[in-house]
């Protein structure tokens, strides 16, 4: 108990905390590629590497997105299958290698043969597929050091599918829509978009986001940054199953147990467990929202033992089971029905 006592600090609005920090990133990146693909299509990316050397060799890493302008369609990290559909932003934070594919079962083919070779004299342009119903996607990059895209952090999931409403949503799409038009060559192999275009929709998308995770209203991203607390945050989030105390989170960062205690108070305003507790029911949400995994599987994904005490814990928070908030969530995305995998 004394290590989840409440924290005394007033209660801040998640996005003028978030647009403090989101404002410290230095950002870089361009438009690159639209892609037609038509029912039943799929292909396997470019490694990360590789597409960093041909698009920004001067970048440390890059951080893919796509735009779904139209159409539905999966993406896959690792055998996790998240979805998306028309006016979702689709990012890889750590450019993981990915396949994706649309509603329809196809032959995954090497998106390497898809683009036509540099030089180029205009923005790469791809058809590909079937001739089935169309997906259209406008694909980019962005460039950015800070440890939000670490991947030795990962501080967000392989996959983030942001789906912005309302006035965001047509915020987004005029954006794109701008930045498509500025976008232009700069030589034979590389694309050049505004930089300020680039990052105020990623600044955006982020926003979006971030807005839902734990502690984002205490100060998440400057947790990252924080060199007692950033170790541990990373553990949790690269391992959210394991059973984590505050001893085994403390050798994470090489510190006494009462001194992360303290630092995740100052921070996060919160105790190391409760970070842990609340991590884990904000990447079921995901995991429920976004992928075909079975409830039982998502709880063991967690941290939970059974898919009982993850149900209870689960209903505890959003005051619905997870199979109902599951309907909910598919339903708001106008998905339809998704297949389970184990």
């Amino acid at each position: 108990m004394d290590h989840d006592r409440a924290s005394g600090e007033p209660d801040q609005n998640p996005t003028d905390a978030l647009g403090s920090a989101l404002d410290d990133l230095h950002v870089g990146g361009a438009i690159f590629l639209r892609a037609h693909y038509t029912e039943g299509w799929a292909f396997r990316s470019v490694p990360n590497d590789d597409l960093g050397a041909l698009l920004a060799p001067e970048a440390r890493r890059i951080v893919p997105f796509h735009l779904v302008d139209t159409g539905r369609c999966w993406i896959d990290v690792d055998g996790e299958r998240y979805w998306a559909q028309a006016g979702d932003v689709i990012v890889l934070p750590y450019g993981d290698r990915h396949r994706m594919g649309g509603t329809e079962d196809a032959v995954v083919v090497e998106a390497g043969g898809l683009v036509p070779p540099p030089p180029w004299e205009r923005m790469p342009f791809i058809e590909h597929g079937a001739g089935g119903a169309l997906t259209h996607l406008v694909c980019g990059y962005i460039t950015c050091d800070d440890p939000l895209f670490d991947p030795c952090l990962r501080a967000l999931a392989p996959v983030v599918v942001v789906r912005p409403e309302g006035a965001a949503a047509q915020w987004v799409r005029a954006s794109v829509d701008l930045a498509l038009q500025r976008t232009g060559l700069v030589d034979a192999g590389h694309a050049q978009t505004p930089r300020d275009l680039v990052r105020m929709l990623l600044v955006e998308v982020l926003r979006l986001h971030l807005a839902s995770v734990p502690a984002a209203d205490r100060g998440f991203v400057r947790a990252l940054r924080d060199p007692v607390v950033a170790p541990a945050v990373g553990a949790i989030h690269r391992s959210p199953e394991i059973g984590w105390t505050v001893r085994s989170l403390a050798a994470e960062s090489h510190v006494s147990p009462s001194l992360l205690d303290e630092r995740f108070r100052t921070v996060l305003g919160m105790p190391p467990i409760r970070y842990l507790t609340t991590w884990r029911m904000h990447v079921a949400q995901g995991l429920l929202a976004t992928t075909g995994l079975g409830v039982a599987v998502v709880a063991r994904r967690v941290g939970y033992e059974s898919e009982e005490a993850f149900s209870r814990a689960f209903k505890r928070k959003h005051e619905v089971a997870p199979s109902r908030w599951r309907r909910r969530a598919r339903g708001a995305l106008d998905c339809g029905p998704w297949p389970e995998s184990s």
